[in-house]
């Protein structure tokens, strides 16, 4: 019987959006990381997945994009497994290497658009893709947490939020809903285990997997911002100090309509917006500023140092 991937040592791909408005969630990750004495070899020479305009293009065009990146980090790194941490970056990877297994016109697209591009064609099962609640859930696990916990969330309460992409549509994550162990795409919890390890008190959240509107930011903002609104509502009204999210697009939706919400329909709310990753880093010891927590738009450091650091 072959050994279960620990998932220590993987190909990192953070993807367009941890390089710009997600750069705290790339700073934490990295640090965090670190701390779990985990290894990330960056996707060399890595290029957008295509995650919006690209599909609505030519969704065969955002095949190849992701596939390419696919191809460097199995062909020409070596790896077996990639992490995405950004749910776009992760949904349009696991949907290429559905396409690929499944469709032959997306095969024959990607193979010859690699041999113009002058690289190695990916084959559906050249690697796999995991996110990164993923990796420190495998990799580490909820004991390991809880035995390198040095600042514990407890007392913190929180709102858990995945966000749409993370689970939808169900058929190319054929590894969730497996069963006692697995994730679940119905009920996520992934994130919540990982950060009641860590001390915090997960709250009844209904809304954990409710769209933010991020893709329709730019062209109908007021949709935007009702959809992000009723999140900070259900957050609220759970009893939520925070929110942690695990994707840079809800992250930024969430801090950005939260202000447009005040000033657009007088509806203020108080609940703070921080990746998983900075709270998971701060309970394991790192400072707010080594996880970026001062990159945030929305400002948390009253409340970690209330909760967490008093």
């Amino acid at each position: 019987m072959s050994e279960p991937k620990t998932h220590k040592r993987v190909a990192y791909y953070p993807g367009c959006a941890l390089e710009g408005t997600g750069h705290a969630y790339n700073r934490s990750t990295k640090a965090v990381g670190k701390a779990l004495g985990l290894e990330l070899d960056e996707v060399k020479n890595w290029n957008c997945c295509g995650a919006m305009e690209v599909k609505n293009i030519d969704p065969k065009i955002q095949t190849y994009l992701s596939a390419r990146v696919l191809s460097i980090a199995a062909k020409e790194m070596g790896h077996d497994v990639v992490m995405a941490p950004c749910n776009g970056c992760y949904h349009n990877l696991k949907k290429a290497e559905y396409d690929l297994a499944n469709d032959a016109d997306s095969r024959e697209v990607v193979d010859r658009l690699s041999q113009k591009a002058g690289h190695q064609t990916y084959e559906a099962g050249g690697a796999e893709t995991i996110h990164a609640l993923d990796w420190i859930k495998d990799a580490i696990g909820e004991d390991g947490i809880k035995a390198r916990v040095k600042n514990s969330l407890n007392g913190l309460k929180v709102a858990n939020y995945y966000g749409c992409m993370y689970t939808r549509p169900r058929h190319i994550f054929p590894e969730k809903d497996k069963g006692e162990g697995s994730e679940s795409t119905a009920e996520p919890h992934f994130m919540d285990d990982i950060l009641a390890a860590a001390g915090a008190e997960n709250v009844d959240f209904p809304l954990k997997t409710a769209c933010c509107g991020g893709a329709h930011t730019l062209s109908d903002s007021d949709t935007s911002t009702k959809l992000v609104l009723n999140i900070l509502r259900a957050a609220e009204a759970a009893g939520a100090d925070v929110i942690a999210t695990e994707c840079p697009t809800c992250h930024s939706g969430l801090e950005m309509h939260q202000i447009r919400a005040e000033k657009r329909y007088g509806e203020a709310t108080s609940v703070k917006i921080m990746y998983f990753t900075q709270l998971l880093g701060i309970a394991l010891g790192l400072s707010p500023r080594k996880v970026g927590v001062h990159e945030n738009v929305s400002d948390s450091r009253d409340l970690i140092r209330e909760k967490i650091l008093a």
